[in-house]
């Protein structure tokens, strides 16, 4: 008598002989140029292997058929079976693993950077990532993403999923190339500065303490310190020691000496608002002194700030607006 395990096996054989089959013809119809038919064909698919639970099948055949179109730059095509991918991972309830993430990454590095479909997909994957909750996407899955679009040199969009890894070495070698191709030498301690703030004000502080300290030793124009020859840079060496210690007259004293470095970009001044109170115990201000737009990103960075006190988080937080 087969064994159960066995019989299982076998059914799995033939189910991927099935498509691997199946594969085989759409191939080449694609390569004749069929390419609605061979859509149309996909689709079909698709739907009939989910109605028969074949989740793991139908992702295969979808996310092998979207590389195809890829490869024949049929971009829509290719943008509607990676929606398909996702989909059968949502209706699956599959498990997260880096071999997925990879496999969403390497679609999203194939669609064009300039389609809404790109966007609507990394957004989708990000949500399914965490399983539909409220947060903003796997931390392993945000550090793809970033290494990706920091290989289209997209700068501003690379930084924002490295805050929600916990890549801070990473994070920190796209900003020396940022600052690099894209910054005044005048304004090098300010690239690193916005990065550190965030970061902690997501409670990163590992990832905050990682991106300052391989910045300032990686980059051509900042002479080995602490000291530093910037102020900035200074008071963000002193400002990492400080959370550590977390004595508020220590932060406080802080704050107040270096307020001319501070005064260069008025969101420091609210990053470290909130800073104080994640770390220092500053109680929240009854009225903010910011409103509008600037109250809005600064709300938008730092989500709701329900998580206790002083924990690291490195994929919980809100959309933050870099630019």
């Amino acid at each position: 008598m087969m064994s159960e395990q066995e019989a299982l096996k076998n059914s799995s054989a033939r189910n991927r002989g099935g498509v691997q089959r199946v594969e085989g013809k759409l191939r080449a119809s694609v390569e004749k140029g069929d390419y609605y038919e061979a859509h149309q064909m996909y689709r079909t698919l698709f739907f009939r292997y989910m109605s028969q639970a074949k989740h793991a099948e139908a992702r295969e055949l979808m996310y092998n058929g979207a590389l195809l179109f890829f490869s024949y730059n049929q971009q829509n095509s290719a943008a509607d079976l990676s929606m398909l991918v996702l989909e059968s991972l949502e209706k699956s309830e599959t498990k997260v693993s880096d071999e997925i993430f990879e496999h969403l990454t390497k679609l999203f590095s194939l669609m064009d950077p300039n389609s809404p479909e790109r966007v609507a997909f990394v957004s989708r994957a990000l949500k399914w990532s965490t399983g539909g909750s409220g947060k903003l996407g796997h931390a392993n899955l945000h550090q793809l993403l970033a290494v990706t679009l920091w290989k289209e040199q997209n700068y501003s969009e690379s930084r924002y999923h490295f805050l929600h890894s916990s890549d801070g070495e990473g994070c920190a070698q796209m900003l020396v190339e940022y600052s690099a191709s894209r910054g005044y030498r005048s304004e090098v301690d300010m690239f690193v500065a916005q990065a550190v703030l965030q970061f902690l004000c997501l409670k990163n502080k590992s990832s905050a303490s990682v991106v300052f300290s391989t910045y300032t030793q990686r980059h051509p124009s900042i002479e080995r310190g602490p000291p530093f020859v910037q102020p900035l840079l200074n008071f963000l060496w002193f400002l990492l020691l400080a959370v550590d210690g977390g004595k508020l007259t220590v932060f406080t004293v802080l704050c107040e000496q270096y307020q001319p470095s501070l005064k260069r970009d008025p969101m420091y001044n609210e990053y470290l608002d909130r800073i104080g109170q994640l770390f220092f115990g500053v109680p929240p201000k009854q009225t903010s002194s910011y409103g509008g737009l600037l109250g809005n990103l600064l709300n938008s960075l730092m989500g709701s700030g329900e998580d206790e006190e002083g924990e690291e988080v490195q994929e919980d937080g809100s959309p933050i607006e870099l630019d």
